[in-house]
């Protein structure tokens, strides 16, 4: 019998079973499939290094960085590029304007010169430097960003960017759970501008380089490494089934036969968390269900010749016809990613577009690419990579909806939660709901066992 049974083989699956096994706990990880890692999907082929989900991490939130500085893995930061991106408004490709924090300008020289915003729009955004400070606890991100900025702001740079970052349409994401930083801009600064301008200036001093960063052997890595460590806790090819709570146990269901824990930890999508809790906490199953997902989907293409391509990669804003929402040139963006003189681009497709087959997802990406060069390159390799759980999207009230999911969660006693539905739909953050849930078992498990 272990004494924790991890259920899900991602990232928060992979830290929270590391943290328990490095406690002393006993632990067992179960995966449904023959890999680990979930969205994290490093693959290469023929010189080409490329990543089916996420491409890397942000270097100022520094749990996978850490994390990786354990296993002797070391950060490679992105290629140097000014600008770095490009959103395509009007048919056109404009550089991204300098000093963003988030999607907040901070740079008031770069927001002048941008030709993403007219004059109008330049000014109405200015005025937030004025206004004084809202008073709703929450609210969505379109009421935000055009209350402080203007509507022109969202539409052309915020939308464009956040879209890119949670997939789906992003007018309603919570503000408290999505962009908290924003929120306190505004509370101790007043201004969002003057606030990013400050913020941009404070970590200009702290940080150097790039604020994201990989490893030279992509993020799977950082999987084999975690992996390693658990060696012998790991069962692949052995999803949960079914979870059963018998007194201050839990038997957790499998095709080879039942488990029982004094704990579990439930790293697994939204969805497989809701039905694996539905015969004994219905309130938790009703919660998580309420958290809408959007599907997405990468494609990469790679071309044995160099495509007349700027900056790390291309935004594209709501009404310019596209299906992809935005591309990467990764052979731009990291050294090392494709063999001399080839290119490599990741588009990223969310929505009914990303629940197309394989082969119709290669042929749209390579169809709106070859709408923004003005010909059609000759493709050497192709792969796509499918999410259809899709991305959690944090609606106004998400926070709410956790808390109230917590407070469920007592109902069941030794039941922890980890996954990118919870606090933050990074990496970083998928880690640290992984750590969170192993410490709050280790609690557990020390207070179920204390004397008298």
């Amino acid at each position: 019998m272990a004494q924790v049974v991890v259920v899900g083989g991602g990232w928060a699956g992979l830290s929270a079973a590391l943290a328990l096994k490095e406690a002393g706990a006993e632990v067992l990880l179960l995966e449904g499939s023959l890999r680990l890692g979930g969205k994290v999907r490093t693959h290469r082929q023929e010189g080409f290094l490329l990543e089916g989900g996420p491409d890397a991490s942000v270097r100022y939130k520094k749990e996978v960085l850490e994390l990786g500085g354990r296993f002797g893995l070391e950060p490679v930061g992105t290629l140097p590029a000014k600008p770095s991106a490009y959103i395509l408004k009007g048919g056109k490709a404009h550089p991204l304007p300098e000093g963003l924090l988030q999607v907040v300008p901070g740079d008031l020289r770069a927001l002048a010169k941008t030709p993403l915003l007219s004059f109008s729009g330049k000014l109405r955004a200015l005025l937030d430097l004025l206004l004084p400070r809202g008073g709703a606890p929450d609210e969505g991100l379109k009421a935000f960003v055009e209350r402080r900025l203007g509507p022109e702001v969202y539409r052309a740079l915020v939308a464009p960017l956040s879209g890119g970052i949670y997939g789906g349409e992003p007018d309603e994401l919570s503000m408290r759970a999505a962009f908290p930083q924003l929120l306190e801009l505004e509370r101790k600064h007043r201004s969002l501008i003057l606030g990013a301008m400050r913020a941009r200036k404070a970590r200009g001093n702290r940080e150097g380089g790039s604020l994201f960063f990989s490893f030279r052997e992509g993020l799977s890595a950082l999987t084999r490494k975690m992996a390693e460590a658990l060696s012998e806790s790991v069962l692949l090819g052995t999803p949960a089934l079914g979870l059963e709570a018998q007194g201050s146990r839990y038997r957790v269901h499998t095709p080879r036969g039942f488990l029982e824990a004094e704990a579990v930890v439930l790293a697994t999508p939204a969805p497989q968390a809701a039905a694996l809790l539905r015969p004994f906490l219905p309130e938790a199953t009703a919660l998580l269900k309420g958290i809408p997902h959007t599907p997405a989907a990468t494609v990469s293409l790679a071309f044995a010749e160099a495509l007349p391509l700027s900056g790390h990669g291309l935004l594209i804003a709501k009404g310019e016809g596209y299906r992809v929402r935005g591309f990467t040139w990764t052979h731009q963006k990291w050294p090392e990613r494709a063999p001399e003189g080839f290119s490599l681009v990741r588009a990223y497709l969310s929505g009914e577009e990303a629940r197309l087959g394989e082969a119709e997802l290669i042929r749209l990406a390579l169809e709106d690419l070859a709408r923004f060069l003005g010909f059609t390159p000759k493709v050497h390799r192709a792969w796509a990579f499918r999410f259809p759980e899709g991305m959690p999207a944090y609606r106004v009230g998400h926070l709410e909806r956790i808390e109230r999911l917590e407070m469920a969660l007592l109902k069941a006693p030794g039941v922890f939660l980890a996954g990118n539905y919870l606090e933050g739909v990074g990496l970083p953050e998928v880690v640290r709901s992984g750590r969170k849930a192993a410490a709050r078992a280790l609690a557990y498990l020390a207070l179920e066992k204390a004397p008298g």
